[in-house]
């Protein structure tokens, strides 16, 4: 059955981050379908979560940073390839964010899959790009090179009996 017959079919959604410092970027290197990859700090979307906490969260658990957002930098879509069994490659949606390191934890342990975290020049990572998870990787640190940012208030949440009730405030530069 095909994506557009099963009306249950889900992409999947997932955060990311660019968090820069002194001009290098926060990378991770990590092991996925064999491969040893480059990626931006990034995951999925948990229930019960908002995108920035997500960020966050996902930061902080596969490199040990703690983060401040100071922006947003876009919504992506990709497709997998084809997998070996001819199965359709998963439907990605990638929402990124810039940040800026606050505090570092190296006790801390690193997420499932995640070799080390590792700070890379724009060129150093660029020059990985065969060893890129997904071209996500490049295409939104070429867009934050580019300066693209938009203010994270154009993330919004209904408010009122949603499930991000108690979660605390994100502060927000940006915020009127």
């Amino acid at each position: 059955m095909s994506p557009r017959e099963n009306r249950f079919w889900q992409p999947d959604v997932t955060v990311a981050t660019v968090v820069v410092d002194g001009g290098r970027l926060l990378c991770v290197e990590e092991r996925s379908n064999g491969r040893l990859v480059i990626n931006q700090p990034a995951g999925h979307l948990e229930p019960d979560e908002s995108l920035e906490h997500a960020a966050l969260r996902e930061t902080r658990e596969e490199t040990g940073w703690d983060v401040r957002l100071t922006g947003f930098i876009g919504f992506y879509q990709w497709q997998a390839p084809v997998q070996a069994d001819g199965g359709a490659g998963r439907h990605y949606l990638r929402l990124a964010f810039a940040a800026e390191p606050e505090r570092h934890d190296p006790a801390r342990p690193l997420d499932d899959g995640i070799v080390r975290a590792l700070w890379l020049t724009p060129a150093e990572l660029r020059a990985g790009r065969d060893r890129h998870r997904s071209p996500l990787v490049w295409q939104v640190v070429e867009d934050f090179l580019a300066g693209q940012r938009y203010p994270l208030s154009l993330l919004r949440s209904a408010p009122g009996g949603s499930a991000f009730d108690g979660f605390p405030a994100i502060p927000r530069d940006d915020a009127p």
